[in-house]
């Protein structure tokens, strides 16, 4: 089981970070789509060496077309250790943030995965370009506009999955899937690896074909200072997620549903800054891992250390050396997995 974490989108300090992380153990680096752009700090964490990923590009606004360059350029910049993580987001950020169009969500993922192959295929000699689906005509391609060959395999294409539709889709058409940190081991075991298994098994697929990739909201901490800060910090973010709809579901599916309504209540009434006071320390443990290192290495693993290929860790107020403390525990747990060894972005 790898450990990833993120870059932040601070791009004076994404080179000095990214090899920061990677002296401290960690497998990979990933983007996520915030208050920046998603592409740009990988392009400086490169230089670390490790692997490296979207989590998520949104790909809706975006056209597939400047998506494949994206993506060929960090495949090449990455020396062939880049996965291109695409998500959806919701229909209000997709229509009223970025003022594109909604319409069948899980179709137009598939659609977007088929159109960037499509590309790659004509990039890579195989075809030519003459790609048509509902959402996308892409048949125009003069070879001055062709990218040099890359020395690797064409990037795999990752995709955020969280509704049964859209999981069992990812799981036939995707190369991997992420998943929300939103979730618990229970809700992972009891409702997603079901629908990747319907998915696997409609397109003829095994389970080693496709990168599992569980985000986890975690804290290692080596002063109670830094638990304290940390606690504060993680309980304002699981209360962003909870007043989301779409994430009602991991709620629901521990009794928790009456949550998400409350919250919602007070982000339509602007007070942003108290729903961290809804999120007791129940739910707080229940969603995310904080303590000592040790503790947060052996929790992971218990909880997802026999399911998951990789971990995408969304870390709060922990400093590098608890970072690294973590890692090192962990690389000494090795708990039975009975699925095949996890594909790294970078493999061949």
């Amino acid at each position: 089981m790898h450990i990833d974490i993120g870059l932040t989108g601070d791009l004076k300090t994404c080179a000095h970070r990214s090899v920061e992380l990677t002296e401290a153990g960690v497998d990979g680096l990933f983007s996520f789509e915030g208050n920046s752009d998603v592409f740009f700090p990988l392009v400086l964490g490169a230089e670390a060496g490790t692997d490296l990923y979207t989590n998520v590009a949104i790909a809706f606004p975006r056209s597939p077309m400047h998506l494949a360059y994206q993506a060929w350029d960090l495949q090449r910049l990455s020396n062939g250790r880049f996965a291109l993580g695409l998500g959806t987001q919701i229909k209000p950020h997709i229509e009223r943030r970025f003022s594109t169009t909604w319409h069948r969500p899980v179709d137009h993922m598939v659609a977007v995965i088929a159109a960037l192959r499509a590309i790659w295929d004509c990039w890579s000699g195989n075809a030519e370009l003459d790609h048509h689906s509902e959402f996308y005509d892409i048949d125009l391609m003069s070879p001055v506009f062709v990218p040099p060959a890359l020395p690797s395999e064409i990037p795999p294409i990752w995709a955020g999955a969280l509704g049964p539709r859209m999981t069992r889709a990812m799981a036939a058409h995707a190369d991997g899937i992420i998943i929300h940190p939103f979730n618990t081991g229970s809700f992972l075991r009891d409702r997603t690896l079901p629908l990747i298994g319907d998915g696997l098994e409609s397109s003829g697929r095994r389970r080693g074909d496709l990168t599992l990739n569980v985000g986890c909201i975690v804290a290692p901490c080596e002063t109670d200072e830094e638990y304290e800060t940390a606690t504060a910090s993680i309980r304002s973010n699981l209360a962003f997620y909870a007043s989301t709809p779409a994430y009602k579901v991991t709620l629901d599916h521990h009794g928790l549903g009456d949550l998400q309504p409350a919250l919602r209540t007070m982000t339509k009434s602007g007070k942003w800054s108290e729903l961290g006071s809804l999120i007791n320390d129940e739910v707080l443990d229940l969603l995310a891992v904080r303590g000592e290192p040790a503790a947060v290495a052996t929790r992971l693993h218990d909880e997802y250390g026999d399911v998951a290929d990789r971990l995408s860790l969304t870390v709060h107020a922990s400093t590098t050396s608890a970072l690294a403390a973590m890692i090192e525990v962990s690389r000494t747990i090795r708990p039975d997995d009975p699925w095949p060894s996890p594909h790294r972005a970078g493999d061949q």
